[in-house]
């Protein structure tokens, strides 16, 4: 249920910065970065979300010492690069990321599914960069409904249509082996 609720808090995140920032100050947004990192800190055991609760935490920090937007607005740069480094270190040391999703559904997982996997996670390796770049590009020079838009709609329509995607293609790539 945490988890759930973590997961709802991250994605409204964008959101909820944009409709705070019109009515307090930056500083007082900071409060729910800091919460959100400490739900982290508290929910996972995982280094990479660690990683995440820690950077959101001097984000959280920067803001409310500066009073200004731009640490708020750079959380969803954080989330990419931490997923980004998760994914590109599961190539170097397998299973990969995507395998390891795969196996959850397909324990049994025949070789032609482990290389697949291996190029899946190399598509999200990329998407994560240029997430992240169009994630910093809107925080940096765009507006705050801009950045709200990209971050709290945009990006997770496009991780919708590359998981979707990966899906129907993955039925087809393993339309002859025994578990798809």
């Amino acid at each position: 249920m945490r988890n759930a609720v973590l997961a709802a808090l991250t994605v409204l995140y964008p959101l909820v910065v944009y409709l705070g920032l019109g009515h307090f100050e930056p500083r007082w947004l900071a409060f729910l970065l800091l919460g959100l990192a400490l739900a982290r800190l508290t929910t996972s055991r995982e280094r990479v979300w660690w990683a995440a609760a820690v950077l959101a935490a001097v984000l959280a920090l920067a803001t409310f010492l500066a009073n200004a937007a731009l640490p708020l607005k750079l959380y969803p740069v954080i989330v990419s690069g931490l997923l980004l480094a998760l994914f590109a270190a599961s190539l170097a040391h397998p299973p990969t990321a995507v395998e390891r999703l795969a196996r959850l559904t397909n324990p049994d997982l025949p070789p032609k599914g482990v290389a697949y996997t291996r190029k899946v996670t190399w598509v999200w390796c990329g998407f994560f960069v240029l997430n992240g770049t169009l994630a910093a590009a809107t925080a940096l020079w765009g507006s705050d409904a801009a950045w709200a838009l990209y971050n709290g709609l945009i990006a997770y329509g496009l991780m919708g249509l590359l998981f979707g995607g990966e899906w129907l293609v993955r039925r087809r790539v393993m339309a002859g082996s025994a578990h798809v």
